[in-house]
């Protein structure tokens, strides 16, 4: 047994979050809760945490994805796995060095002032400023995560085995070095895989213009052929104008020559089956250098490939005057310049999909570049394979792995290098004298000879070995990946199926055999309360720390986990909080109620089942169901479903009927019932409490060493299970009658203005007469919630005709207020219970009609329509036969 200082007498009479949280995060890192048990007999259970980027503070979406990561992992926990869950960070490339460069950049300063060594220094700087911001909002949110296992994406052993994985891809021919068109931010000014570029519906224009026909060819009279295009900037680069071979309008076009406007080049006219002669003229200008469509056709017929731009997106030499203008100023003078010289037939303004940084936001150009490429034909053949083994990874919503299934299916070569100066450098020299190549884990020993490859790898090629190499490979041997690998669950975001779900199943597949986790659960977005994704644009960004300020973890986390769906979106909202918040308070109270109740008790330890009254059992059948029904969602990963199943049993079977009818028996003078009523609210409580701590760790800890119990942290407690024992259907349904019975008593009280203050008569009649046994061996109760002057229960109890009825299962709730009621209003009444009971009788009937569902769905589902149906027509039968009556007395 061991208590904590505080108890329910000096527990605060108000839910104060920042009160119960305070202190408790250290607690819990003192006593080492968060680390794997060590039991080598428990099953192992791990998840690495997606890493956050060292870019700024976490948002909520985090907030949203780790609390779901930290509800699998205590459950776990509890359930007596030995878990681990491993924390890290990654240094994120182009997002980090565009966030330093722009800082630098308000001092004046750029990188290439600096110069690499000193840039990265304070890229470093950076990264230490912001980790700890991160470290401190774990803290805050509870997550209960293994630091000593802590890992960064630039770590020393990380380094090692992205070394190692390049080189081995390289030695198996499956990374190489080429020139070829990529994907260029001109802003960050490196290289970007088709993922980082995001389409975006943009102004723009097709500028039709002349290509004039050299010596004296001409085509439907005219001297010149109409080339549309939307970036006239690139035409510098033009080497040929394109048909289709099957074309016949331009058949005899082919061989023949057409100037360049404003450069004055002559280029050849050529036939590709590339060009679709339905769209436009049927003609296009090929720019090799500028488009990889171009860039294709150009090999195919070996033409020149005419680079127009520098790397910062402005016009290069090959440009003529433009040299050193902005592209888009560029375009504008070209098109006043193509007016002028007679060139341009006309401008036609559209609408059309650009390209973008998916970091910078910029828009993208197609460069010829020379890069880094993984072949992946290979790699994604082995993925979608192993889709069909034993060892698939299971997506979660199933639906998600046609979306991965696709893209592997569809995948190009894969640009890894960045022409940045933050990230993991590729393994690659440069002989000085010779210009060889060598590409290896550790430098030439001669290095003095040799230059490094400038460039470093894309961001995600190093977190797409996250599972394997936070577990220690390439050593196989090592305690966690030999005991945690493969990892058990993969918690991230839909939007990353392509970036980086798919990149750890074969980069995991190629170097270890195996997947990487057993499950990936795919959440959506967090949206505003208006359904629009938060953005600083939008000013509706949302700090989690800001919202925890207010209203306490606890409840944040309710609230984003409650609302959510596997794959689904969520909208946060401040009413959503409100609602959570007075959860959490309603929890507060009751335990606060509870906890004062239950004297000088050592541990909660239930009676023996013949000591059970009827609300105890009630009480242990409905936790039963709780416990089973929230087990099995979490499962699933239902966890918006577990909670609802959590609200309903807290709120109303414990709170709003366990606890008050405790009240009766707390009050009494049978110490012996005091006795077990108290040991069966101390247990309810510590088991829902359990049940509550994964969602809501802080304020379950910290009412839960405020009251009797063993052990030394919920955190490492015992997960509540199912007791058969405690199954009672009997139970269930004889309590439901009675809080039917006392509703329909609140209910008539609330309509004719009798607060319960007044003493009544409460009349119920039944011809059943097991319900008349439970009702009579269950007075105490009606008593107490219903306040009767008289009770009555029996088959011949005749209700006056001026009374206000209510109609229940198997029974009827009569008051008579004849001084208090107005026999009109009665018969209104009547005939709203009539035509409601009418209404439910009539659509149980159309379903059983309906031959496909009595035949199709399950046996339980249609003997509970049936159920329905004949409890709906004893009540409407009995309502009738209550407005004839009421009728009559008129």
């Amino acid at each position: 047994m061991s208590k904590e200082t505080e108890t329910a007498s000096t527990m605060s009479t108000k839910f104060d979050p920042q009160a119960v949280e305070q202190g408790m995060y250290q607690k819990w890192l003192d006593e080492g809760v968060f680390k794997p048990s060590g039991d080598q007999k428990a099953k192992p259970y791990s998840i690495v945490l997606p890493p956050p980027n060292v870019t700024g503070k976490l948002h909520l979406g985090h907030a949203w994805n780790t609390t779901l990561q930290d509800m699998l992992i205590r459950q776990k926990r509890m359930e007596g796995y030995d878990t681990l869950w491993l924390p890290g960070m990654d240094h994120a490339g182009i997002a980090t060095q565009a966030k330093v460069e722009a800082m630098l950049q308000e001092q004046g300063i750029s990188r290439y002032d600096l110069g690499r060594e000193k840039f990265i220094q304070q890229v470093w700087d950076w990264k230490d400023k912001f980790a700890a911001t991160i470290h401190e909002q774990w803290a805050k949110l509870g997550l209960s995560l293994d630091y000593d296992r802590e890992t960064f994406t630039l770590d020393d052993g990380v380094s090692k085995a992205v070394r190692k994985v390049f080189v081995d891809l390289y030695n198996q021919g499956l990374i190489y070095r080429a020139k070829y068109i990529i994907n260029w931010d001109p802003q960050a000014r490196t290289a970007l895989s088709d993922i980082e570029v995001e389409h975006k519906d943009d102004k723009g224009a097709f500028y039709h213009v002349k290509y004039q026909f050299t010596g004296d060819t001409t085509f439907a009279g005219k001297d010149y052929i109409e080339i549309a295009t939307t970036r006239p900037e690139t035409m510098f680069g033009d080497v040929a104008v394109a048909v289709n071979p099957s074309d016949e309008r331009y058949k005899d076009l082919v061989g023949k020559t057409v100037i360049v406007p404003l450069v004055n080049r002559e280029i050849p006219i050529i036939a590709d089956h590339y060009v679709d002669p339905e769209f436009g003229t049927g003609m296009v200008k090929i720019t090799p250098a500028h488009d990889p469509n171009d860039f294709k056709v150009g090999k195919r017929h070996d033409l020149a490939e005419i680079n127009t731009m520098n790397e910062d997106a402005t016009l290069n030499e090959n440009a003529g005057k433009y040299n050193g203008m902005d592209r888009f100023d560029a375009r504008e003078a070209i098109a006043k310049d193509l007016e002028k010289s007679g060139a341009m037939l006309k401008v036609d303004p559209i609408v059309h999909s650009v390209g973008h940084s998916e970091r910078t936001g910029v828009q993208v150009e197609a460069r010829l570049s020379t890069q880094w490429f993984v072949k992946m034909k290979p790699l994604a053949e082995a993925a979608l394979k192993n889709q069909q083994t034993d060892d698939a990874v299971n997506f979660v919503p199933e639906r998600f792995e046609k979306t991965f299934s696709r893209w592997m299916e569809d995948v190009h070569d894969w640009v890894i290098s960045r022409q940045l100066w933050w990230g993991h450098r590729i393994p690659a020299w440069y002989n000085k004298h010779t210009g060889e190549m060598y590409v290896g884990e550790t430098a030439p020993k001669d290095i003095e000879n040799w230059d490094q490859d400038p460039d470093v790898l894309d961001t995600w090629f190093s977190s797409g070995l996250w599972p394997f190499t936070t577990m220690g490979w390439p050593d196989t041997d090592s305690h966690d990946f030999k005991r945690y690998f493969p990892t058990s669950t993969m918690v991230t975001g839909y939007d990353l199926v392509f970036f980086w779900i798919s990149r750890m199943i074969f980069q995991s597949l190629h170097f270890t055999g195996r997947r990487p986790f057993k499950d990936v659960l795919l959440h959506g977005l967090i949206r505003d309360e208006q359904g629009r994704k938060m953005s600083k644009s939008l000013g509706n960004g949302i700090d989690p720390m800001d919202v925890i300020d207010q209203y306490g973890a606890d409840a944040l986390r309710w609230s984003l986990s409650t609302g959510t769906t596997p794959g689904q979106d969520e909208r946060f909202s401040y009413d959503k909080m409100d609602g959570s918040w007075k959860f959490v308070n309603k929890i507060w109270n009751a335990s606060r109620y509870v906890i004062m109740n239950l004297g000088e008790m050592e541990k909660p330890e239930l009676p023996a089942a013949s000591d059970w009254n009827l609300a105890d059992r009630w009480i242990l059948a409905r936790l039963n169901k709780t416990v089973a029904h929230v087990r099995e969602n979490y499962d699933k990963y239902n966890f918006g479903e577990a909670n609802r199943t959590l609200y309903d049993f807290i709120w109303n079977d414990f709170c709003d009927w366990y606890i008050e009818m405790s009240k009766e028996t707390l009050t009494g003078t049978d110490e012996r019932a005091k006795h077990n009523t108290r040991n069966v609210l101390a247990y309810v409580l510590d088991q829902f409490l359990r049940l509550l701590h994964p969602v809501m760790p802080f304020v379950t800890e910290k009412i839960w060493l405020s009251m009797p119990h063993e052990g030394q942290s919920l955190v490492t407690a015992a997960y509540p299970e199912v007791h058969p024992e405690f199954t009672n259907e009997t139970a269930q349904s004889d309590m439901d009658h009675l809080i039917e019975i006392i509703k329909a008593v609140r209910n008539i009280r609330a309509e004719a203005g009798a607060p319960l203050g007044n003493p009544v008569d409460i009349l119920i009649k039944t011809n059943n007469d097991e319900l008349k046994q439970v009702l009579e061996n269950n007075r105490e109760y009606i008593d107490r919630f219903g306040h009767p002057q008289k009770l009555e229960i029996g088959a011949d109890v005749v209700a006056p005709k001026l009374a206000m009825t209510a109609v229940v299962t198997d029974a009827e709730v009569s008051i008579p207020l004849a001084e208090l009621i107005d026999l009109n209003e009665e018969v209104q009444r009547l005939t709203k219970e009539v035509e409601k009971f009418q209404s439910e009788v009539d659509r149980a009937k159309h379903k059983l009609a309906n031959e496909k569902f009595v035949a199709n769905a399950p046996k339980a589902v249609v003997d509970e329509e049936r159920a329905k149906q004949a409890d709906n027509e004893q009540k409407l039968a009995a309502a009738k036969q209550r407005l004839a009556d009421v009728q009559a007395a008129l």
